[in-house]
């Protein structure tokens, strides 16, 4: 018997002199029951991916002979590799297929089935979305006489998704020869929204020659509008709204959307928009439905995808397994706004500690069974999981965040009770997001809040001094906007902020009615408040911008809303304003020093500005 050493040499001299020597072995990620099995031939021979059990072991190995095989690089496929591909076809009866590179080497084989072809697991683009993959499909299609389209709406998807450089289907006759051809490539972004060309013809002779050429301008195409592309902000996504109640409320949500998208500083690409009467479970949208937005997605060169919906984990999870793309949510979304909006210190503990009650049931995995394990019984074992670690440091997160939040909480609470031992009643703007409570600030107080024509332009509460005349002042504080379904993860985090509105004396509502859905925003406010508990509270409804309507239309909804009509940009109707505050704070005792001294009647009904 020859010693350890001589053995190895022989099987090291072996694998040279074999002519699969230097072969790149491939591991698929998919079914491989036809696998042959053997450590000489896991290291020797490229894999078939697909099912080959049932096939010959003479067939096994004509397949196996495909990777030998060469196209020019110009070509699509050579004729010679189409008729070895529908040869092989009919004798199996199965779909066979190859995935060739630039160079024209066969880079996978693939065993389909009578009526599909699946694809191996290639991996990610090689290098962005301006990028084709580098990677070309051609696949036989069985049936003498073939219904419809050669090309399925799985390929031309798997072409889009994959970024392929282009995919064919060759139709196989009944003597196994190549018969009608259709190919198929990407295009770059146009007016017309299309997303791919297709060219078919009766014979795959006939197929247009240097068929790879177009390939290469494309990418070059891609490459370019890449580059022009401005980069903006946070980059370009693609916005998804689901409407359940009507075409008028999802348009609604959708524009409120793209509002915010500014605000992040996102670039709206294209806009989505479903009607359906109840949301998919898994993905939201449909699978057909979000594959085409994906399509859409990839075509615009966006970034991200928006939806107009809280996702579940389950919905997060069942989207993210369709597309690289990232994925956010609407409270997502405002909690990003928010994250670059906070300037002070509450209002970033405030707002790291809503993302982390949003991410937290989003950590998959939780089970009782995977909790850190102590002494005792049951205790011994593994310890805890990664996920375990990784949800335990953010419930820690959470807790250390509250108790900073109290303390800064009793903090403002001492300063609210200097304020009750001057005397010096509060005022507090409330309103919808957007409406001119920071505006009205500055008017009223002649501060320098910033003030900016976006959603929640000011986040962190701003507070100034309002004198009256007798030597009477209040505070005047500018709280957050109000949206309609605001996460309820951002109000429990902000309640120490809203505190100052609890203990307000009076709040200043205003209301853009320029905004042709101010009634719908009214009850949007009028809910939160509810929710908050102030309906006790007393309140002055401020029309703002009504200097945008008609006199006799805002006359109309002063009456018909009970609120006196301003216009804090433009610093028309606040004298009255003030008289109201002043009846109201400090009647019946001295109701007529300010409105003397403004000139004004505070009995009168209001003006139109």
């Amino acid at each position: 018997m020859s010693s350890g050493g001589e053995l190895w040499s022989a099987v090291c001299a072996l694998c040279v002199a074999s002519p699969w020597a230097g072969a790149r072995l491939t591991v698929a990620s998919g079914p491989r029951s036809g696998y042959r099995g053997g450590p000489l031939s896991e290291r020797s021979i490229k894999d078939l991916f697909g099912d080959t059990f049932g096939l010959k072991q003479s067939q096994i190995k004509r397949l196996e002979a495909t990777y030998r095989r060469r196209v020019g690089s110009e070509e699509l496929c050579s004729p010679e590799l189409a008729r070895h591909l529908t040869e092989l076809s009919r004798e199996t009866g199965r779909q066979i297929g190859v995935l060739l590179t630039r160079k024209g080497e066969v880079e996978w084989v693939l065993v389909g089935e009578p009526s599909r072809t699946v694809l191996p697991d290639i991996g990610r683009a090689r290098a962005g979305q301006s990028r084709l993959r580098g990677l070309r499909l051609v696949h036989t299609r069985l049936g003498e006489e073939l219904k419809g389209e050669l090309l399925t709406r799985d390929d031309l998807t798997d072409l889009a998704l994959l970024r392929l450089d282009a995919v064919a289907a060759l139709g196989v006759t009944a003597e196994g020869l190549p018969g009608q051809i259709s190919a198929a490539h990407l295009l770059p972004q146009n007016s017309a929204g299309k997303l791919w060309e297709v060219e078919d013809a009766r014979s795959f002779h006939e197929l247009a020659p240097q068929w790879m050429a177009r390939v290469f301008a494309l990418e070059g195409e891609l490459s370019a509008q890449a580059r022009a592309r401005p980069v903006l902000g946070a980059g370009r996504a693609v916005v998804v709204s689901v409407g359940q109640h009507g075409r008028a409320a999802a348009e609604s949500r959708l524009t409120e959307l793209r509002e915010l998208c500014a605000t992040a500083g996102v670039e709206v690409a294209d806009v989505v928009l479903q009607l359906r009467r109840g949301l998919d479970p898994r993905t939201l949208i449909g699978r057909g439905k979000l594959q085409e937005v994906v399509l859409r997605s990839m075509q615009q060169l966006a970034d991200v995808l928006i939806f107009d919906h809280d996702l579940t984990p389950a919905q997060a999870r069942g989207i993210a397994e369709e597309t690289d793309i990232k994925i956010l949510d609407r409270t997502q979304l405002i909690l990003d706004i928010f994250a670059q909006r906070a300037q002070s210190r509450d209002g970033k503990l405030q707002v790291e500690l809503a993302q982390l009650r949003y991410r937290l049931p989003r950590l998959a995995g939780k089970g009782d069974s995977l909790s850190r394990l102590g002494g005792g019984i049951g205790g011994r074992g593994p310890g805890e999981t990664k996920l375990e670690v990784d949800r335990r440091r953010v419930r820690e997160r959470i807790q250390r965040l509250e108790r900073e939040i109290d303390g800064l909480s009793k903090v403002r609470a001492v300063r609210r009770q200097r304020r009750t031992r001057r005397e010096l009643p509060a005022l507090a703007l409330v309103g919808y997001t957007n409406a001119g409570k920071s505006t009205l600030l500055n008017a009223l107080t002649e501060g320098h809040v910033l003030a900016e024509d976006k959603l929640f332009a000011t986040l962190d509460p701003k507070s100034r001094r309002l004198r009256f005349p007798e030597d009477r002042a209040v505070i005047l504080t500018d709280t957050v906007g109000f949206l309609r379904d605001l996460p309820k993860d951002l109000v429990a985090a902000f309640r120490a902020t809203l505190e100052e509105l609890h203990e307000a004396d009076l709040l200043l509502l205003v209301l853009d009615v320029a905004d042709h859905e101010h009634e719908i925003k009214l009850q949007a406010v009028e809910r939160l408040l509810v929710d908050l508990e102030l309906t006790a509270t007393p309140r002055v409804l401020c029309l703002n911008k009504a200097d945008l309507l008609p006199p006799a239309e805002g006359q109309a909804l002063a009456r018909q809303l009970g609120g006196l009509l301003i216009s804090a940009e433009q610093r028309q109707g606040l004298p009255a304003v003030l008289a109201e505050v002043e009846r109201v704070l400090f009647a019946p005792r001295a109701a007529g020093p300010l409105a003397a001294a403004l000139s004004i009647d505070p009995e009168a009904p209001a003006q139109a500005v």
